[in-house]
């Protein structure tokens, strides 16, 4: 392979969008890393393969296809379903070119833009906008709440002072509700600001962490859910800071485990996989793992999805609406993401978080 031709391949090899080359027999020639990852297969397992064993598409793509190879016109296809062979759909936009040798059509040049991945990166947008306006509103009413509490707890600790004399033991413990009160809100107004301190990162196994926040989780009920482990065992370990997500993923997971109280059979999936060539916000990782954790609950109102990383909102009566918006602070702290979707009988969390902390060069464009 000439140098020219290594630099084109590189280039196709790191592009976002899935490329697919089929021959004229429809059959599988390459597969870049974006479509291995959006297909699940790799590029010599899909190698000589029909295009229609690999994906499932109706049959006016199919045909659409054999056309072009004929006829030389490229064509595009808009929010085209594709369903894998483990029922698995993705939506995409599919665009197709002719290739040929200067005398004949020897080819296809397929380029799938996967839709939900589109809408997921607006999601992420959309989450950090609204997070920052959150955490700015937050940090304004922690200076307007912090500095009269700090007034109130001296207040109280003088007058117990002054008490100390009296034998009206009443009184004593009335300014001890107003100090410990007051450490309690002041703790809660510390609680929505989030983690505070400098993040301490290190090679963790995930496994190890999700074992262990579902024993502390399975501790609370003994034999309540059913934990049905998929992961993924050739990842490597990531760079976290353990602490920090030991307690992010406990909140998610024991809101999963709160969301299946009324449950008959209830269940709780950890999956774990590692995803090629993956944008989480504006930047391209070459490798990040996706955690997903999936309760058979009743599900989360359509209305509250969109505000559930919000402070103080929260889907339970007795729930102080913090878990969540802890949870996403310390996700965007690793430079992660959490994503969720919702219908009765299938909750899922996606955790998106890169294998390193050192951001990769390439940038999305999109």
């Amino acid at each position: 392979m000439s140098k020219k031709h290594e630099t084109y391949r590189q280039v196709v090899e790191a592009m976002v969008t899935a490329v697919v080359v089929l021959d004229t027999e429809l059959c599988v020639e390459y597969l870049n890393p974006a479509a291995e990852a959006l297909i699940q297969t790799s590029d010599d397992g899909a190698t000589g393969h029909p295009l229609a064993d690999i994906m499932l598409l109706k049959d006016d793509i199919l045909t659409s296809l054999a056309d072009a190879l004929i006829t030389g016109q490229s064509f595009t296809a808009r929010e085209v379903t594709i369903r894998l062979p483990d029922n698995i759909t993705h939506t995409v936009d599919f665009t197709v070119n002719v290739l040929d040798d200067g005398f004949s059509n020897v080819g296809l040049l397929l380029e799938l833009q996967h839709l939900n991945r589109l809408h997921r990166i607006n999601q992420d947008e959309a989450s950090v906008a609204r997070q920052e306006t959150a955490r700015r509103l937050i940090r304004g009413l922690a200076h307007e709440v912090k500095n009269p509490l700090g007034g109130i707890r001296g207040a109280a600790q003088l007058l117990e002072h002054e008490l100390q004399d009296l034998s009206d033991l009443d009184l004593k413990e009335y300014t001890g509700v107003i100090i410990s009160e007051a450490d309690r809100l002041s703790e809660l107004v510390d609680r929505m600001l989030g983690p505070r301190r400098q993040l301490d990162f290190k090679p963790t196994s995930i496994l190890k962490v999700l074992e262990h926040v579902v024993q502390l989780t399975e501790a609370e009920r003994p034999g309540f859910v059913t934990w049905r482990r998929d992961y993924d065992p050739s990842l490597p370990d990531l760079e976290l800071d353990e602490g920090q997500i030991i307690q992010a993923l406990m909140n998610v997971i024991r809101n999963a485990f709160e969301a299946l109280r009324d449950t008959e059979d209830p269940r709780i999936v950890l999956r774990s996989r590692g995803i090629r060539q993956f944008t989480i916000g504006h930047t391209r990782h070459r490798l990040v793992m996706a955690l997903e954790i999936v309760d058979n609950g009743a599900g989360i109102p359509p209305d509250l999805q969109e505000r559930i990383f919000f402070p103080m909102i929260s889907g339970r009566a007795e729930g102080t609406g913090l878990g969540l918006a802890i949870t996403q602070n310390i996700i965007n702290q690793h430079h992660g993401s959490i994503q969720v979707h919702s219908r009765p009988g299938n909750t899922t969390f996606t955790i998106y978080l890169p294998f390193t902390q050192e951001l990769d060069d390439l940038e999305d464009l999109i």
